[in-house]
């Protein structure tokens, strides 16, 4: 039975507790003239949490390590430890605090010169490499200290310090804060695609891929690390041996997130989940041509929710084909995830989260899908109800289950629906896991009824290769429509309508030949 990695008699920080500090934390942060905006205030509290948080897994491993009578090598030494510097509420403060933090070489909190903290956080490096040392230098490469007041800066200390990071639910809590707090500088600067994938969702995606102990498993967009700690989870209940455990620790989970918060997220995800050192890339998944990707490069599974609608430079979209060159993200990272499944002796397998417009778009989105339709085996497509992602965005998103064993023979999807009563989920409403039971039931007997329907690969080749097919036990009500959507929805299904008498008129020609 696995060890419950909890402190005795320290207290749970629950969701009002964690979102009542994170608050006080922003308000304090607002007073300080190096800080403008939130794209300034997030990054500072986020490094600051992550060593918090990292004090309190290291304080849990030395009391289990004392317990099995073992030595224990802290990642960070004194006096470098959260515990050494932060944790006292009358320790360094004003401008000692800001040189401890910032300067190359500085008074430490013990009274010795030395390194400052940033720089000996990068100084750092792991045993033969691939520990938790390399995984906190890589975090702190990139980590810069905007704060100017250093008595502002105690007082932010001092509400963290008050955080407990004792259990996994305090991650999610705090992952819930931190996407909430996304979505306020994504409407202030304009930005969109980065949405947090429901636990629900994870996990129902996780059961059905099923990884197993041996294969490789990659989230190349890992945001804050849901698909691969719940893939751990899954993962860690084959283990039966200490040998199983060293390989799931080192040859078995690996991610790639280029954005720096996310990216600590992720790390503090994982650690808090037991996987000793993350390997997650910090650069851009999509920087490689994918003519160099061979089969070492290549994994078992892929999960992940890639971003929606961003846009990637110039330089990046000359490492995809000529004629499958795209602004569109997500139809970059489906052309990433295709390249990245093995082929043999297992043909990988990926389940990737997509918006509604990946299924119908045109031109390079056709292209793409004619390649996942002839040359992989696209088995499976699951339609989610309005507002799973809510409340980031109302986009009707979609899952793609495929795999490299292709051609694709008939496509099944299944339209997952809204509670009875329900006409959205909503954020105190969210999707819950045990919603999946009937399709998981469904899975592996694959039977149509009023949500599971199958069309033929060749029927969507044939219709330019719009898999925006909806369910036929189900006739759409479009009078109520507003008229934009009205005539919307009468021209799509003229659309098709147009598309369909083409292919009979093609098979008709072909049979009179």
């Amino acid at each position: 039975m696995a060890r419950t990695r909890k402190k005795p008699d320290t207290p749970t920080s629950t969701a009002q507790a964690l979102g009542s500090l994170i608050k006080s934390c922003r308000d304090i942060m607002r007073k300080d003239k190096g800080l403008t905006t939130d794209l300034d205030r997030l990054p500072m509290l986020t490094w600051i949490l992550f060593l918090k948080f990292l004090d309190d897994l290291e304080q849990v491993r030395e009391a289990e390590a004392a317990l099995e009578g073992k030595r224990f090598r802290p990642a960070i030494e004194v006096p470098y430890r959260w515990r050494d510097w932060g944790a006292k509420p009358d320790g360094m403060t004003g401008d000692a605090l800001i040189a401890f933090i910032q300067n190359d070489e500085t008074t430490r909190p013990d009274g010795s010169k030395g390194p400052g903290l940033f720089a000996y956080l990068r100084m750092l490096s792991g045993v033969n490499g691939g520990d938790r040392r390399d995984v906190i230098r890589t975090v702190f490469q990139g980590t810069v200290n905007r704060m100017l007041n250093g008595y502002l800066l105690r007082d932010v200390l001092n509400k963290v310090n008050a955080i407990h990071f004792t259990s996994t639910e305090e991650i999610y809590t705090l992952g819930h804060l931190y996407e909430s707090m996304l979505k306020e500088m994504r409407d202030a600067s304009g930005e969109n695609g980065e949405f947090y994938t429901p636990r629900a969702l994870v996990k129902f995606i996780v059961s059905v891929v099923n990884p197993r102990l041996g294969e490789t498993v990659l989230d190349p967009a890992a945001g804050t690390g849901g698909f691969l700690a719940q893939a751990f989870e899954h993962l860690k209940t084959q283990c039966k041996t200490a040998a199983d455990h060293q390989r799931l620790q080192r040859e078995t989970l690996f991610g790639i997130e280029a954005k720096p918060l996310p990216y600590l997220l992720c790390q503090m995800n994982l650690l808090l989940h037991g996987v000793e050192a993350p390997t997650i890339d910090p650069l851009n998944a999509l920087r490689f041509p994918l003519r160099e990707i061979g089969d070492r490069e290549r994994v078992d599974v892929v999960i992940t929710n890639p971003p929606f609608g961003g846009e990637e430079e110039r330089g990046i979209l000359s490492n995809f084909p000529d004629d499958k060159r795209t602004a569109e993200t997500t139809l970059l990272f489906l052309q990433l995830i295709m390249r990245k499944l093995r082929r043999q002796p297992r043909p990988g397998r990926a389940a990737v989260v997509v918006p509604n417009g990946t299924l119908f778009g045109d031109g390079v989105s056709a292209r793409i899908k004619q390649e996942l339709l002839t040359e992989f085996n696209l088995h499976t497509i699951v339609r989610l109800p309005n507002g799973v992602f809510a409340p980031y965005t109302g986009i009707p998103t979609n899952v793609l289950f495929f795999d490299r064993g292709g051609p694709s023979g008939d496509v099944w999807y299944y339209e997952h629906p809204l509670p009875e009563g329900r006409k959205n989920y909503t954020k105190t409403q969210p999707l819950q896991f045990e919603e999946f039971a009937p399709l998981i039931d469904w899975w592996e007997r694959r039977e149509e009824n009023s949500r599971a329907w199958k069309v033929p690969a060749a029927e969507l080749l044939a219709a330019n290769c719009n898999l925006d097919r909806k369910n036929p036990s189900v006739q759409e009500d479009i009078t109520h429509l507003p008229p934009e959507q009205l005539v919307a929805a009468i021209l799509k299904k003229e659309t098709l309508i147009v598309e369909i008498m083409g292919t009979i008129q093609r098979l008709l020609q072909e049979g009179a030949a």
